[in-house]
């Protein structure tokens, strides 16, 4: 019997329901408990399912824009209480909903297009963002939602943690940090079954070692960055933490829609070229939602949306644009292949699209009379997105069943690993 309500992307309160259903069926094998408090007193969800000694722990949205964590952690919960020999040697447990505060805020109901996705788009500041926070904010300044995931890490000291994360645009991808032998086979295997493409030169992941296509491991702290401008390293992020246990995390990313261009090996014609050419669009593209905020701002001065999160976030990105431009046209590129240049146009559309985006959803709420022509804007760049992308829908039965797969061949592997 399925306790799983229709296959979408659930809400928070719909995973919690979800899961009070599930716990509730079983209460000898699956528990719900409150393991904190976000900022704005949302509570924060852990899922246990068995009892076995060794513990996986699955976080779901760290990233309020990355909603195919929701559906997998539920399909996931369902499959380990139902399989005996799934939870033989493992403890499984789920955080729910990382940032229940930023999910409140993003809305993604079932988008028919990329304008529809950005037109509910909401992804936090930094600082906001429970796994990066500690790469750009001292301990004493963490967010509640960063100490309580950080909490459960000490407490349960998983051999492996999963996050679930996705891209709106791309291939499939995962991040390691630390290498699991065998992995990058399933992996691959699963990807060309479900039709996503591997994500082989994921700019996220620029210049760290190959454990095979597409699965990346998270180079040492000795090791520069490709990109020294961008303040969120993830090596200070809270994947580490479970190294502290002999644990690693595993990051399992996952695209909405698809695109061939990031899968494709050959040597680019000319990367450094195409790089410049790259940031100076960047820095074009970020200019223009600058004026439309500098013309609004007066007249959205003393609205409450002009400290809110949504401008905060937007402000936050314009603000990495600069720095990130000069990292493209100043430093070689630490990967010449077609994939990579084209998961950094992917990235250098994505900054400015996502700030225009955000800074629209405040000006339509004040009914700003800019917000007509940002609109325009917004949709004309995800016309150009997803035509030079040449963007497919990945179903979401897929999007599920491919993070799925990684997550419990992940599991297998750390496991025999760590033996």
């Amino acid at each position: 019997m399925s306790l799983l309500p229709e296959l979408r992307y659930p809400s928070v309160p719909e995973l919690v329901a979800t899961a009070r259903a599930l716990a509730a069926h079983r209460p000898g094998l699956c528990t719900l408990r409150e393991i904190g408090v976000s900022r704005a007193g949302r509570p924060l969800h852990l899922l246990s399912v068995g009892h076995a000694r060794r513990a996986v722990l699955v976080v779901a949205g760290a990233h309020a824009n990355e909603p195919t964590g929701g559906g997998t952690l539920q399909v996931l919960a369902e499959r380990v209480l139902n399989e005996r020999e799934l939870r033989a040697e493992n403890s499984w447990h789920f955080l729910l909903c990382a940032d229940p505060d930023g999910a409140s805020l993003h809305v993604t109901p079932a988008p028919r297009s990329l304008f529809d996705y950005h037109l509910g788009f909401y992804r936090p500041a930094g600082p906001e963002q429970p796994e990066w926070s500690p790469s750009v904010l001292p301990p004493d300044r963490l967010p509640p939602e960063t100490r309580a995931l950080l909490g459960v890490i000490d407490e349960l000291r998983p051999y492996l943690q999963v996050t679930l994360h996705g891209t709106d645009l791309g291939g499939s991808w995962v991040q390691l940090t630390r290498d699991v032998p065998g992995l990058a086979e399933p992996f691959a295997k699963s990807a060309a079954e479900l039709h996503i493409p591997v994500e082989t030169g994921a700019s996220d992941a620029a210049g760290w070692p190959h454990s095979g296509p597409g699965v990346r491991v998270m180079p040492g702290p000795e090791t520069g960055v490709a990109y020294p401008s961008m303040p969120d390293d993830a090596r200070h992020s809270t994947w580490y933490h479970a190294h502290r246990y002999g644990g690693l995390t595993a990051v399992v990313e996952v695209p909405m829609w698809a695109s061939d261009l990031v899968d494709d090996p050959a040597p680019h014609p000319a990367p450094a070229a195409a790089m410049r050419r790259l940031a100076l669009r960047l820095l074009r593209d970020s200019r223009e939602v600058e004026r439309v905020l500098a013309e609004a701002l007066p007249r959205l001065d003393g609205l409450s949306g002009l400290d809110g999160p949504l401008l905060r976030a937007a402000r936050w990105a314009l603000g990495l644009i600069p720095g990130l431009a000069e990292d493209w046209i100043q430093r070689p590129p630490v990967d010449t292949t077609m994939a990579y240049v084209g998961s950094v146009d992917a990235f250098g559309r994505r900054l400015p699209l996502r700030a225009a985006s955000m800074l629209l959803r405040v000006l339509r709420e004040a009914d700003d009379r800019a917000a007509p022509r940002l609109e325009e804007l917004v949709a004309s760049w995800c016309e150009a997105y997803g035509e030079r992308f040449q963007a497919r829908w990945v179903p979401l039965e897929r999007q599920v069943e491919h993070q799925s797969r990684t997550v419990l061949a992940a599991a297998q592997h750390a496991r025999e690993q760590a033996a």
